[in-house]
């Protein structure tokens, strides 16, 4: 932990900032008196929560049909050119 008074926490900001990234505090004092405590933000307190791994799990299925081979019909549904494409070159 490291004190320091208004002028040098006002000259050296930065500097403060990078202390306490690095994990240390940094208490900020007035005529020796100190007034404030700079100190690494945690993880929870940064106002975004983490979800968690496998959140959805067992809430979607994939049915057997999903694997199946399209038919010529569907393959033709999906290869088609609409009007709005652009032509394909080198084809």
């Amino acid at each position: 932990m490291v004190a320091i008074n208004v002028h040098e926490a006002k000259a050296h900001l930065s500097e403060c900032l990078s202390r306490v990234e690095a994990g240390e505090t940094v208490i900020i004092a007035r005529c020796n008196e100190p007034i404030a405590k700079l100190v690494p933000v945690g993880p929870d307190e940064t106002g975004k929560k983490r979800r968690p791994i496998g959140l959805a799990k067992g809430m979607g299925h994939v049915l057997p049909a999903f694997f199946e081979p399209m038919s010529e019909e569907e393959l033709a549904q999906w290869y088609e050119v609409l009007p709005t494409d652009p032509p394909h070159s080198g084809d």
